[in-house]
């Protein structure tokens, strides 16, 4: 099922003159405005979180937008492959931990924040900001080996997502990153946590799935990762499919 999401606003060309660059600030409901001129390529920054990589996580975006209810309700192994195809993640699941491995995104309770982050931004570190998460936390030789290039600008990652009930979230992607997540992976709190859903920053639904064979992360896992949401944004479309059925 796919779901109409709020994009950033078509950004019309600048004429191009030599070191002539046009700069845009991007609120986080998805729109922009042009701050200065620097160079001849088009740089858009997020004021309250100037480690988003804007483009590519809008792309992104559009990316889920064009996932099929065929895509999201085949066996988990497949759609996860399409989740993280999505967000501009490979599918690395025989890599070295550390070094491009994918084969826990989206398959516990705590790595499901899609992130994308600029360059400069791959390699902070946790310094000890985001509780529950260990000193340090290097991420950045990962995310450039997993990372798909056509995307844009930046990199991928599945940050932890501890931390994201608080307001404002502090969880990996919006301390250690100063970015916004691209979307969340949210197990829907019904009989069986069988259900998923995909927000974005504000907590708007993206897309849902029910997966249809393979082995789904367990249910411990799928019930801790509502958990972790529960009472905040990014709770809410899971709380409305949950109340939807219990009604039926």
């Amino acid at each position: 099922m796919r779901f109409a999401l709020p994009l950033l606003a078509t950004l019309s060309s600048v004429a191009a003159r030599p070191y002539n660059v046009s700069a845009f600030a991007v609120s986080g409901n998805g729109s922009a405005r042009q701050v200065y001129n620097l160079s001849n390529n088009k740089m858009m920054i997020d004021p309250d979180y100037p480690g988003t990589a804007v483009e590519r996580m809008t792309n992104v975006r559009e990316r889920v937008a064009s996932l099929s209810a065929d895509d999201l309700n085949a066996s988990w192994p497949n759609v996860r492959r399409k989740i993280l195809w999505a967000g501009g993640l490979r599918d690395l699941p025989d890599a070295v931990p550390g070094q491009g491995y994918t084969g826990h995104s989206f398959n516990d309770f705590n790595h499901v924040d899609l992130t994308c982050m600029i360059d400069q931004a791959s390699d902070n570190e946790n310094d000890g900001s985001v509780k529950g998460i260990a000193i340090g936390n290097r991420l950045g030789n990962g995310i450039r080996v997993a990372s798909l290039p056509e995307l844009g600008p930046g990199g991928s990652w599945s940050t932890c997502a501890l931390g994201c009930n608080k307001d404002p979230p502090q969880d990996v992607a919006h301390i250690q990153f100063q970015a916004r997540i691209a979307f969340k992976l949210v197990w829907v709190p019904n009989e069986n946590f069988d259900t998923f859903v995909l927000v974005d920053d504000d907590g708007n639904l993206l897309a849902q799935g029910k997966p249809s064979g393979g082995e789904l992360p367990s249910l411990r896992e799928r019930q801790m990762n509502y958990r972790i949401v529960a009472g905040s944004k990014y709770a809410k479309a899971a709380d409305l499919i949950a109340s939807k059925a219990a009604s039926e």
